[in-house]
């Protein structure tokens, strides 16, 4: 969940953002900022991957993976699982990977918030998960976000959803076992800016309400920041002409899709109406554009479920541009 400053990457002069009165910038808040003679900006934390790698007693020239989850790999409670087997501080670990997570490696949100759901009685499998995620950090230090900016293009945002994904995974007692997980990712002038991977906070009835909530909590995202970029661009006098003061949303369900476009109420999907429509107004005056994408296009796949390493790969190029 990045927060950076893009905008004003964007729409300051460059000299005043990665230069100043005391020299180059280096780093800022851990994050390395790298501008480069072809106009892209490279945000890379190898300081703190070193770090956790130090935590966990991870060598140079140990074993990396490719994926910072194994395909299909769920975690759940473990509760009679084997207990942990090494000594270092998991919530520490949790916490440096979840800054790295959330400043520039959006590749491993979804493995971090994974792990970090069991915090309070780590099992050894969890142990092993976070371990995994270390290992792809070490194999991809040098990586980071790669930001190419495109001031023709207004806010995308991408969303998806996975339905019930941890039922039969686990503990079927457990409550959580029924909840969907939201993913998404918001980008200004084509620069991830924005994103989550988190589990819904109510039970959805089918797939297609659970990528509605997903699409819906989306939007109160979007719109504060749409309200942002209109007041900054009057300050700031951004490149940005109206016109591209608008949100264009991608959703792969066509269910989703039916209902954020069709402002009719259904009688199987009017319990969802008070708290999820809350966007439609914006979608009518065209402030939001909704559009179909493929799933095999859905850049937000990458936060919701473990992915086979093509995939994975594929997602990650869209995503962060290596």
């Amino acid at each position: 969940m990045l927060l950076f400053p893009l905008s004003l990457l964007l729409s300051l002069h460059s000299d005043f953002i990665l230069t100043g009165d005391k020299g180059d910038v280096a780093d800022y808040l851990g994050i390395r900022v790298s501008k480069h003679s072809d106009g892209t900006i490279h945000l890379t934390q190898p300081a703190l991957i070193q770090r956790v790698l130090d935590l966990l007693g991870i060598r140079d020239g140990s074993k990396t993976h490719v994926t910072p989850v194994i395909h299909k790999g769920l975690l759940h409670s473990d509760v009679d699982g084997p207990p942990r087997k090494q000594p270092w501080n998991y919530r520490s670990a949790i916490g440096i990977l979840n800054y790295i997570a959330a400043s520039t490696r959006p590749d491993t949100s979804f493995a971090v918030h994974q792990c970090a759901r069991f915090c309070l009685d780590p099992k050894l499998s969890h142990e092993q998960a976070v371990k995994r995620i270390a290992r792809y950090l070490a194999g991809t230090a040098d990586k980071g976000i790669i930001y190419r900016p495109d001031v023709s293009q207004s806010l995308h945002c991408y969303v998806d959803a996975d339905f019930a994904g941890l039922w039969n995974v686990g503990d079927a007692q457990d409550p959580i076992s029924v909840m969907s997980r939201t993913g998404f990712v918001i980008c200004y002038a084509g620069c991830p800016i924005f994103w989550l991977s988190k589990l819904q906070s109510e039970v959805a009835l089918s797939t297609t309400e659970a990528e509605y909530i997903a699409l819906s909590q989306s939007l109160r995202d979007v719109i504060p920041l749409l309200n942002i970029i209109a007041e900054l661009q009057q300050v700031f006098l951004f490149p940005t002409h109206q016109a591209l003061l608008s949100c264009s949303l991608f959703e792969d369900n066509a269910g989703a899709l039916a209902l954020a476009l069709d402002h009719k109420t259904r009688p199987r999907t009017k319990h969802i109406g008070l708290k999820y429509h809350h966007f439609r107004s914006h979608v009518t005056s065209g402030l939001i554009k909704i559009f179909s994408i493929s799933t095999f296009d859905q850049v937000a796949d990458i936060f919701t479920k473990p992915l086979p390493a093509v995939t994975f790969i594929y997602l990650r190029q869209k995503l962060m541009g290596w």
